[in-house]
């Protein structure tokens, strides 16, 4: 029986090793799975098919296919409803950002929109139950986390009421990220017809490989109208109402106009993916109002979506940047290319700014950043640690000019493995509303300097080094 068992962990080893020399990764991830499931029996190729593995590509591609046409046709009906609005109303340094967007994400920017940006909790609850409140048609909202509290009960029978009022509500979620939600907690609005379905489902067998790749995107869109999207989940958590990780800081926005007709297209797509039923453009993707003068640039990314699609929006944001860039971010593992961007940017005199958290609910992605610490403060890279309260905020400012705000943190798990949402907005006044809020947060963080990094100890290297090696999955 033992070598039995020994004989088919070398066959699969042997089918593992083959499959990881065709996939085309960066030679040091593939190295370290080679020499896992090589030196590993059972448990190396085990972790392999569970974290390694990318098997969603194949249904998620037929479902890139069936929408390509769906996304063109949006794009055409966004330029008619913005009466002719073209990409070449922007500057010439921005057309060329917008078109690395378009040409890897097939995200194309639209005019005529009008965009509010949220950095407090409180602002972002209050306008987003306003919204659902006014929906006459339907609700479609996904999200990575919905806790069972206060806050998750309280939208989730407004939703309910909304139902009863004979509007069409939607509730996608992730598996993973609600896990602790109870089973019965939605009960009550399937009873009224209310519609929740699970990305990824981990409860369904055979199981799919794929407890690594998860949904980990926050948007609401309102009668196809009417969109909101960031980085803020449900739940009493992300109101601060928690004394460990409280204050919570997050950035949301709310967009009216045509690009809450592509933030509509992802959730169609994902809702498509995930139960198999579509939803018919005549009634779910009305005409767009023209509702302001914001550019904005909806970025879906995913694992089978185009690959380094968020890495290679990020890598523009500050190869574009001639004054200043300002970057906050819960979680830092940065891809190389996005490393090199930061110090080479510093190095030509842009002034770069990093803001994090000091204390954060995933600690080893926290130690995993600070061992960048060092290459980043000698090329000239300011960073901050920002301790007044849980930093959530995803945000990147360039120059006061355009900035991306989404569900996206600067880290290997969100450019690589997350299906995240990205607004790129082309937007001046927007931008300074921003780049003023991580000011602020700048001024209530304490600089890090070389002499400070150094003052970790060999026990703070240690835990950083570690860390480290365990950054293409955090």
């Amino acid at each position: 029986m033992i070598t039995f068992a020994l004989v088919a962990n070398y066959v699969i080893v042997a089918l593992v090793v083959l499959t990881i020399l065709r996939r085309r990764e960066e030679p040091a991830a593939m190295l370290g799975w080679l020499l896992f499931v090589t030196t590993a029996p059972f448990i190396g190729w085990i972790t392999y098919l569970i974290f390694g593995s990318r098997r969603v590509r194949r249904r998620a591609i037929r479902r890139q296919w069936s929408s390509a046409g769906a996304r063109v046709r949006f794009e055409r009906h966004a330029q008619q409803a913005t009466r002719g609005w073209s990409q070449s109303a922007l500057p010439k340094d921005l057309r060329q950002v917008a078109q690395v967007g378009r040409r890897v994400a097939s995200a194309a920017p639209v005019g005529g929109n009008h965009v509010d940006v949220f950095i407090e909790a409180e602002e972002t609850f209050t306008a987003l139950e306003q919204a659902i409140r006014a929906a006459e048609h339907h609700i479609h909202a996904e999200y990575y986390i919905w806790n069972d509290d206060e806050t998750g009960r309280a939208f989730r029978d407004l939703l309910i009421e909304r139902v009863k009022a004979g509007v069409e509500v939607r509730v996608l979620l992730d598996s993973v990220g609600c896990w602790r939600l109870p089973r019965g907690f939605w009960r009550p609005l399937l009873e009224e017809g209310g519609e929740v379905a699970w990305f990824l489902p981990l409860w369904n067998w055979p199981l799919r490989w794929n407890l690594h790749l998860r949904n980990h995107r926050k948007l609401v869109v309102i009668d196809g109208r009417e969109a909101f999207l960031g980085s803020q989940n449900i739940g009493d958590e992300y109101r601060g109402r928690l004394k460990r990780l409280s204050p919570w800081y997050d950035a949301h926005m709310r967009v009216v106009g045509p690009a809450a007709g592509r933030v509509q297209q992802v959730f169609a797509e994902d809702w498509q993916f995930a139960t198999g039923r579509g939803l018919p453009r005549e009634k779910y993707f009305p005409t767009p109002p023209m509702a302001g003068n914001c550019v904005v640039q909806i970025l879906p990314t995913g694992p089978d979506e185009a690959p380094d699609a968020l890495s290679q929006m990020s890598f523009a944001a500050v190869t574009d940047a001639t004054e200043r860039v300002r970057l906050a971010t819960p979680y830092f593992v940065p891809p190389p290319a996005v490393r090199i961007a930061l110090t080479h940017a510093a190095h030509r005199g842009v002034r770069v700014q990093l803001v994090l958290p000091t204390r954060s609910d995933h600690p080893v992605v926290l130690w995993a950043g600070r061992s960048f610490y060092a290459e980043l403060l000698s090329a000239g890279v300011e960073i901050y640690e920002f301790g007044a309260g849980m930093l959530h905020s995803k945000l990147v400012t360039v120059d006061d000019r355009w900035f991306l705000l989404g569900s996206a943190n600067m880290d290997i798990r969100s450019f690589k493995l997350n299906y995240e949402l990205t607004a790129v907005v082309y937007h001046s006044e927007q931008t300074r509303e921003l780049a003023d809020a991580i000011d602020d947060y700048i001024a209530r963080s304490e600089p890090i300097t070389r002499q400070v990094a150094k003052k970790r100890g060999l026990i703070g290297e240690l835990a950083e080094g570690a860390a480290r090696l365990m950054s293409p999955v955090l």
